[in-house]
């Protein structure tokens, strides 16, 4: 099985390459789709870098990230609008018609206040998605960043929030690294489905024993995450969009980035369909 055609891949699972080398090595393995993470525009003319995404024939799946709405200063709170609406501008000019929304959390408040703040920040910031045509996509992370990283942990939580927002902008992106535990999944991604909300779709795998609970993703196949299930309850909820490989690993990062390419499309091939 050689079909590439829905493999996108995060800049940041090939953190050691910059923008450039990127783009060149994804097409000449026949991907075609990229997700940006914003570190890889910090100083760059947006121009050119869309110049480079066309002549390569990429499409730009989403900008990664924005979020982190919370803290127990308004004035922090402020400046993370302002981060967020540089997001949407950064994407409109890419052409990306997504920004993913890794929503925030912060120890010195509860859960709930956290949940508040992430709410109306998503508020503050729809208006100018919707004028951009930039769609937001909130993105459930694992309860063990339930600390600083986001106070969005289910999937329930994050249709709940759709749900009470409504708009056609604002959605859900799915990684199963964060989502693979929850027994109510299968049924939020029903949800999902009946509100059409789903705009992205995330893969990696979870290894057993995990060093860090950040850097110690691993490829497709590697830990013991039911990927396959999770990516036919996904489709069957009418999703069709791409699967966008997104590995933070340390181990992975040390290694010749070329060789681990070419693992990612041997993992993609043997564990996803």
């Amino acid at each position: 099985m050689n079909d590439l055609s829905k493999l996108a891949i995060h800049t940041i699972t090939t953190k050691p390459w910059n923008l450039e080398t990127a783009i060149k090595k994804y097409a000449e393995m026949g991907i075609h789709h990229i997700t940006i993470w914003r570190q890889f525009l910090e100083n760059r003319d947006l121009k050119k870098i869309r110049k480079t995404i066309n002549d390569k024939d990429m499409h730009i799946v989403s900008l990664c990230r924005g979020g982190f709405f919370t803290h127990p200063q308004r004035e922090k709170r402020e400046a993370a609008i302002n981060d967020n609406e540089r997001a949407i501008d950064q994407a409109a000019q890419l052409k990306a018609q997504l920004v993913v929304l890794v929503c925030g959390s912060h120890p010195d408040q509860s859960l709930n206040k956290s949940r508040e703040q992430i709410k109306e920040g998503i508020e503050r910031i729809l208006p100018l998605a919707e004028d951009k045509n930039v769609r937001l996509g909130i993105e459930p992370l694992h309860p063990m960043y339930a600390d600083s990283r986001s106070a969005i942990n289910t999937l329930k939580q994050a249709n709940d929030i759709c749900q009470e927002i409504e708009s056609k902008y604002l959605g859900i992106v799915i990684d199963v690294y964060h989502l693979w535990w929850d027994t109510q999944l299968e049924d939020e991604i029903r949800r999902c489905g009946a509100m059409e909300n789903i705009f992205a779709f995330h893969i990696s795998d979870w290894i057993t024993p995990t060093t860090d609970l950040l850097n110690d993703r691993g490829l497709m196949g590697e830990g013991c995450i039911p990927i396959r299930q999770i990516k036919t309850w996904v489709e069957e909820a009418g999703f069709s969009g791409t699967h966008e490989v997104e590995i933070f690993s340390n181990r992975y990062w040390q290694t010749d980035q070329d060789k681990f390419l070419e693992l990612i499309i041997k993992s993609y091939q043997d564990h996803c369909f």
